[in-house]
């Protein structure tokens, strides 16, 4: 077998901390960091992309499985598409719904998500972007998610347009509230933006037409010259990590290749 065979591409996991302390929340999270198998031998800088639900992105003993995001970034970087950061924050378990709720609601009535996105802003972000060579500008910087943390990610990409140039919109919990809706309509990119968001036939009853509803409120954007948006969907796709993991690849291809 040649060496090239035997390279491995498989991504350099570092834990910046088991118990990172959140002051915002006055809790600790794990934070993970999957840097290019080949970081340390090189001094390029990378787009970084930031992803909720942690737990649920690599770890092998996951309750409800994983999206494999560490074996996709080996396959992605054997054919050459391995440079970007991702950062994984893990969730706060029984506290992930409040943790992820952008507004209160009257079902719903201790949102904490706007403190969840001040540590990121205020303390996460920064530090990463000193501790590792990251590309700063907004158009490197992306953040995505899942469920509850599909529907962060859009709030965070509608308030902080000059932070965040992607998204990463998985099986967003349009449910929660109208006021996404409302925030989707008085959106303005602050520059390039692009959303990859995803939807499976089979989530639930109402699941599909809230989605199709927010990407047609986010097509009408294309009005600016700077917006571009794709939206994806599996007819059989359920609210499952594995159906989460399938569209990964093709979602940080487009985000980040595809438009460079």
């Amino acid at each position: 077998m040649t060496g090239e065979l035997m390279k491995s591409y498989y991504p350099r996991i570092e834990i910046l901390d088991e118990e990172y302390e959140i002051p915002q929340l006055g809790r600790k999270r794990r934070i993970s960091v999957l840097l290019p198998h080949d970081y340390y031998q090189t001094d390029k800088k990378y787009p970084v992309l930031y992803l909720h639900d942690g737990q649920n992105l690599f770890d092998e003993y996951a309750p409800y499985g994983n999206w494999g995001v560490d074996k996709t970034l080996d396959m992605m970087a054997s054919r050459g598409l391995g440079d970007v950061i991702i950062v994984a924050i893990d969730h706060g378990g029984t506290l992930r719904i409040q943790e992820y709720l952008p507004y209160s609601t009257p079902r719903y009535t201790d949102a904490e998500g706007h403190l969840y996105l001040k540590f990121m802003l205020d303390d996460l972000k920064p530090m990463i972007d000193n501790r590792y060579r990251v590309l700063r500008d907004r158009c490197s910087t992306g953040i995505g998610g899942s469920s509850l943390g599909g529907l962060i990610s859009l709030y965070a990409g509608f308030k902080y347009p000059e932070i965040f140039g992607n998204m990463m919109i998985f099986s967003p919990s349009l449910w929660i509230s109208e006021e996404i809706y409302e925030m989707a309509k008085d959106f303005k990119p602050a520059g390039p933006t692009n959303i990859y968001l995803y939807a499976g036939g089979m989530e639930s009853a109402n699941h599909y037409g809230q989605v199709l509803r927010l990407e047609n409120i986010l097509q009408e954007k294309r009005k600016f010259d700077d917006f571009d948006i794709i939206f994806s969907h599996n007819p059989t796709g359920q609210h499952k990590e594995i159906h989460w993991g399938e569209q990964f690849p093709l979602a940080l291809k487009w985000l980040y290749y595809n438009k460079y």
